[in-house]
């Protein structure tokens, strides 16, 4: 609250009275406009009462049916800020995953989407991330930040066929000696990530290129941990480095209006639970984003 500078007696007490009787209006006003949102959002959500999430039921880091992904814990998060229960609708996320659950009224967010794309309307950005090199420290590649750099010559590197990195490896030379790991896959019964931090542990790679959640993730739970480095300094096209938000139907505008709202009140506890996961965040000049000292955390 802003406090009005008077002095004492009468004027002190005018103030106090002013402040009270326009802190009463802005809550009524407050009231009517979360009573008119309710209204607004019972006929565009599934359900009101209810959270109702677009989920991948095994496709760890970010989802999966015990709740151990870092989207699990944001829809949580998000459930408890908004005061209401928390459901799924599981859809393995490959060809017609938007079109069989927010496309189809059985859920009503989904909780990771790339800014820009056009297949759902984008809440605003909460976190921002890019593809990442990962590798063992000590193998002769600590230094590199991009996949330019001469030391990745005749290296055996792990791309996932058809990412926007494998434009770079082609464009060096590298891809020759790389080993692609399948695209579209059922992510029930595969993991190229695992897969592919399967083979850098086992030495059959010596360096793996994966969206940053996921090399993140994967680094994290090595022993010792992996190196990490986004690609943040690659010069062209395609970009690596992407925010990402929530998608919701395009008809959902007071949906988005709330989410947005929950993003900018929370950032806090979101980066938490990102940087919780190894999540490498970055900031809008592709600078680090760190874990918050506990005594700043909401």
């Amino acid at each position: 609250m802003t406090r009005a500078r008077t002095g004492m007696g009468r004027g002190w007490t005018y103030s106090i009275v002013s402040v009270s009787l326009v802190a009463a209006v802005a809550a009524a006003s407050s009231r009517a406009h979360a009573q008119e949102e309710s209204k607004e959002l019972s006929i565009e959500l599934v359900d009101p009462k209810v959270l109702r999430v677009c989920a991948d039921p095994r496709n760890m880091p970010f989802s999966d049916e015990q709740s151990e992904g870092f989207e699990n814990k944001l829809a949580e998060l998000f459930a408890q800020k908004l005061g209401k229960s928390l459901a799924y609708a599981w859809y393995p996320q490959a060809t017609g995953f938007v079109r069989n659950t927010l496309g189809a009224h059985k859920c009503d967010v989904i909780m990771g989407f790339p800014q820009g794309n056009d297949i759902v309307q984008s809440t605003n950005p909460y976190y921002r991330t890019s593809y990442a090199l990962v590798f063992k420290s000590g193998n002769g590649l600590d230094g590199v930040e991009t996949l330019s750099d001469p030391r990745l010559r005749g290296k055996h590197i792990g791309i996932v066929a058809g990412t926007p990195p494998s434009n770079y490896l082609a464009a060096g030379g590298l891809m020759a000696t790389a080993k692609p790991y399948p695209l579209v896959i059922d992510t029930r019964v595969d993991s190229s990530a695992q897969a592919m931090m399967k083979d850098l542990a086992a030495g059959v790679i010596d360096a793996g290129v994966l969206w940053g959640p996921m090399a993140g993730y994967y680094a994290k739970q090595a022993n010792p941990p992996l190196k990490v480095v986004p690609l943040t300094r690659e010069a062209g096209a395609p970009t690596l480095v992407y925010r990402i938000t929530m998608g919701v139907r395009f008809s959902d505008q007071e949906w988005k209006r709330s989410l947005n709202r929950m993003i900018e009140e929370n950032r806090p506890a979101i980066n938490a639970i990102l940087l919780g996961f190894g999540v490498p965040l970055l900031d809008e000049n592709n600078q680090p984003i760190r874990e918050e000292p506990p005594s700043k955390r909401p």
